[in-house]
């Protein structure tokens, strides 16, 4: 399978044509085409390393060459920062990417570390392929016709697609390289191009918002890059080895600490959680990409990796505080948003929390139901995103409460969404069940405080997908015509994310017999059943009476003729449902909205405090761990 370096070869191919080309038609169909052929090009390679037994794959031991290319790259990539840096007077940036960057190039002209193999195939990352080339895939599909009625709504802002459309390839790119990676320094290259590329896509319009938002980003994924490159020096420097699996089995202190803050800001945990916050400048493609398939996933991924090198020890117990603490604090500032691509932001940051914590408490049980949380989060939170973004073209906003009634106004878009907020948390969809799975073991491993955090978040998070949802069915006035400017490309994207959850919601027991157990024997050495093949068949049968009954509904409701009631106002209704004559003959608006709770909940009270908190707690950690290994 030397070949398998095409997957990361073909997208960076692609993003280099696509920026050359300026036709608006032959670019869309590079990216069609392209798109499929990555799909197609890793289901290949699916099916010759499953006729090869699924064995663990290990290639490429002599790279010299490419080592070296590497090393200009990572250069290139410090001179692009420092370049954009200095130009908008952001010099810590660039002191901080400089000396990371001279960490790099010192220990790799310096010293002398073991050889070994530079990349893997093993059922982890091939699942992490499958979720970038088809989330990832169907993505960039969506963003041909999302940015031409993005640029039909926005005149303000150049047209760029062609850049824009050739960065998303280029993640994936980098996104493939990064997972198939097992030496730290390689892994580490690719790391540093999503960081890049991300801040390239969220400073996509050049406003002074995204301007700012965009370094937000880089200076704390920097940070994290920061992190990473101490372990490779330090593992180098101390062990003789950058080989990933060689620092699990160690077990070393430092090296775990440092690897595991690079996840940690990756993820957008806190106190990094405001970078992935000011993402949402960007256009929503990019937001789908790194919420879902890639970006945020590459931080997960690894801590995923570490995770048994991180059970029972202190640096486990920090990464499990912190991914819970987000968990609930991000849950709870997600209820005071009104605005959709905010609530999602808060959504990722909050799920991907409980992924972390899962990591951190590093045992069999959290790790099947952080991977299965990954799954389901990579499909329903790409296909949210995608509606969300598509219903403001059509509205002209992205506020819930301008969704009012949506099932009836944009029906197919409404439909959509409603499966993807269903999937984040209603049972017996794949979230909830991942999510009860890391209750028990919360409450096996005795961490009394995870258990509050994941009962409360859990609470939290049903209080926001519910008023959104009930929102998408409330009606109270008619007088309102909406025309669906959703390109057939668009719902292609969110009617296979739509199939995708169904299907992978139907065929539970088989995802988690199939290829979650097996993940984790490969993980841990062992395996044990989490769920009863009984209770996963029941949750089957559970999913497809919850989805016949809506479906029938929808063709009850779609073949009778409908009536819209106005609302009876003592007589007085004006006939619209907008506006009633009160008791002193004046007219009243009348509306409907969501509690939001802004004063408890709001970002104003909680974030800081919770920033102050978490950033507390990684450098008294820091500390006990830095002293306890020295």
């Amino acid at each position: 399978m030397s070949w398998i370096w095409i997957l990361m070869v073909l997208p960076a191919v692609l993003a280099v044509l696509i920026a050359l080309i300026r036709p608006a038609q032959l670019r869309g169909t590079i990216v069609y085409a392209g798109a499929g052929s990555l799909m197609a090009l890793t289901l290949l390679v699916l099916g010759y390393w499953m006729g090869r037994g699924m064995e663990t794959v290990l290639l490429y031991e002599e790279t010299e060459l490419t080592d070296h290319l590497m090393l200009g790259g990572e250069i290139f990539l410090m001179g692009l920062i420092v370049y954009q840096s200095v130009r908008h007077r952001k010099y810590p940036i660039a002191v901080l990417s400089a000396v990371q960057t001279g960490m790099m190039v010192w220990m790799e002209t310096q010293l002398s570390v073991a050889g070994g193999t530079h990349m893997m195939l093993d059922r982890l990352s091939m699942l992490m392929c499958i979720i970038i080339a088809f989330v990832g895939g169907l993505i960039c599909i969506y963003a041909v016709g999302y940015m031409k009625a993005y640029h039909i709504h926005h005149k303000e802002y150049a047209d760029r697609s062609s850049f824009f459309l050739s960065m998303l390839f280029l993640f994936l790119a980098a996104m493939f390289g990064l997972v198939l990676s097992s030496n730290l320094v390689w892994l580490y290259f690719f790391w540093e191009i999503t960081s890049v590329i991300s801040f390239l896509l969220i400073g996509y319009t050049r406003t002074d918002e995204a301007v700012d938002n965009s370094f937000r980003a880089l200076w704390m994924n920097l940070l994290g890059g920061l992190g990473f490159a101490a372990a490779i020096v330090y593992s180098a420097v101390v062990y003789g080895t950058v080989e990933l699996q060689t620092i699990i089995l160690t077990g070393g202190a430092i090296p775990l600490v440092c690897l595991s803050l690079a996840g940690l800001t990756k993820s957008a945990q806190m106190p990094f959680s405001s970078w992935l916050l000011g993402a949402m400048v960007a256009p929503t493609p990019s937001s789908a990409l790194l919420h879902s398939a890639t970006m945020v996933k590459a931080g997960v991924y690894l801590l995923i990796r570490l995770a048994p090198a991180l059970s029972g020890t202190l640096t486990g117990t920090m990464v499990s505080f912190i991914g819970g603490y987000t968990f609930i604090a991000a849950s709870m500032m997600a209820i005071a948003q009104n605005d959709g691509k905010k609530v999602l932001a808060f959504s990722t940051i909050s799920n991907l929390g409980l992924i972390v914590a899962c990591a951190g408490i590093g045992v069999e049980e959290t790790i099947w139901g952080a991977i299965l949380l990954m799954i389901f989060h990579s499909v329903s939170k790409s296909m949210l995103f995608q509606a969300v973004g598509a219903t403001e073209n059509s509205l002209g906003s992205r506020d819930i409460e301008n969704m009012h009634g949506l099932l009836l106004r944009l029906p197919k878009l409404a439909y959509v969404m409603g499966i993807g907020i269903a999937g984040m948390y209603l049972a017996p969809f794949g979230m909830l069940i991942s999510k009860w799975v890391a209750l028990k073991a919360f409450v096996d491993s005795g961490n009394c405080i995870l258990v509050l955090f994941l009962a409360y978040g859990s609470a939290t998070t049903m209080l926001y997908w519910t008023k959104w949802l009930a929102k998408l069915l409330a009606l109270h006035h008619t007088k309102e015509e909406v025309r669906d400017v959703t390109r057939p490309d668009q719902y292609f994207s969110m009617y296979l994310h739509a199939g995708a959850m169904v299907i992978l919601c139907l065929l539970f027991p088989v995802l988690a017999t199939r290829v979650v157990n097996p993940m984790i024997e490969e993980l841990f050495g062992y395996a044990y059943e989490v769920l009863s093949m009984s209770v996963l068949n029941t949750m089957a049968i559970m999913l497809a009476s919850v989805i016949l009954v809506p479906a029938a509904m929808f063709l009850v409701t779609k073949a009778a003729h409908r009536d819209y009631v106005p609302i009876y106002m003592g007589g007085v209704n004006e006939g619209d449902n907008t506006y009633f004559t009160n008791s002193y003959g004046l007219p009243e608006h009348l509306y409907l909205t969501n509690w939001y709770l802004r004063f408890e909940f709001g970002m104003r009270r909680l974030m800081k405090p919770s920033e102050m908190l978490c950033a507390g707690v990684l450098i008294v950690m820091f500390c006990l761990i830095a002293g306890g290994a020295l």
